[in-house]
């Protein structure tokens, strides 16, 4: 049976809806504004006639941005790091979080006061630096994977998913004879599709988008990632080394802030677009196990 709201509850509730909306068009303007810029001409973004929407719309600043070998190198070097790192990062978080969860682990409480003790106290930034330094990872893809090979929020996350897991399952499997490592494969993993999904999306977003580790650990102009070269064209100016490609023909009159703001888009597309594919598994994962009766 409906429950009829009553007319201040359908006040408040489209307040929200208008408040809410109000808040995301103005998160979503710079967004819209860089994607408008890819797809203007250099004209229009000289005479700041790009707003929301592109102005003489042309695929020339995108095309010129793809033809650049050291985009697709760095663009290679995020994809290696993303699948290394959440490749090592959901094993151990899995094969950390699954003993976790279990009550008859000894010394649960003591390894979880240490868990949280990293969530409030993180390594500084110039000691954790020279650890990496004394290692010999500088200039190498580990120094982006070792570091952070493990997050204490998505491990309390994931071991607070597979405390929902019926204990009967793993009492029956134990009696067939499976071991734990059998029991994590073959049962563990196929019913915690949801959070390892999100788990996957948060670390491979995260390794996608980080920009601080390659800055301090990769000095190496041939192993930047894209936040990097990024960050190079904007604050550097490299983005006139691609114009000045461009100088040569005819057709083509591209401005540096042009190319950077497809170099963005470009960057910035593969997580859009693969977002919509596991959003039902996100959605699940973020509610599923965060309440135990």
């Amino acid at each position: 049976m409906r429950i009829q709201s009553s007319l201040g509850e359908r006040t408040f509730d489209a307040a929200n809806y208008v408040l809410l909306g109000i808040v995301s068009f103005i998160a979503l303007i710079p967004i819209l504004h860089v994607v408008a810029g890819a797809f203007s001409s250099s004209q229009a973004i000289i005479h700041n006639r790009v707003l929301l929407w592109p102005v003489e719309a042309t695929l020339d600043n995108v095309r010129m941005v793809v033809q650049t070998g050291t985009f697709w190198k760095a663009a290679w070097m995020t994809v290696k790091v993303v699948f290394v790192a959440t490749a090592t990062n959901m094993i151990l978080t899995i094969l950390g979080a699954y003993p976790l969860s279990k009550s008859w682990l000894r010394g649960r409480r003591f390894i979880m006061l240490f868990v949280v003790f990293t969530m409030v106290f993180q390594a500084p930034m110039i000691p954790t630096y020279l650890v990496v330094k004394m290692l010999g990872l500088l200039n190498t893809m580990w120094a982006l994977v070792i570091p952070g090979a493990i997050s204490a929020f998505n491990l309390i996350l994931c071991l607070t998913f597979f405390r929902s897991l019926p204990e009967e399952l793993f009492d029956a499997a134990k009696v067939d004879g499976m071991g734990e490592f059998r029991v994590v494969a073959r049962i563990v993993v196929p019913l915690s599709l949801p959070i390892i999904v999100t788990l996957l999306l948060f670390y491979s977003v995260g390794h996608w988008n980080a920009y601080m580790a390659p800055l301090l650990y990769l000095n190496d102009r041939n192993m930047q990632t894209l936040q990097m070269y990024i960050f190079s064209l904007i604050s550097q100016g490299n983005s006139n080394d691609i114009v000045a490609a461009a100088a040569g023909e005819a057709t083509i009159s591209l401005v540096p802030a042009a190319i950077e703001m497809a170099t963005i888009v470009l960057a910035t597309a593969p997580i859009v677009m693969l977002y919509p594919f596991v959003q039902n598994y996100f959605i699940k994962g973020a509610t599923l196990g965060s309440v135990k009766e």
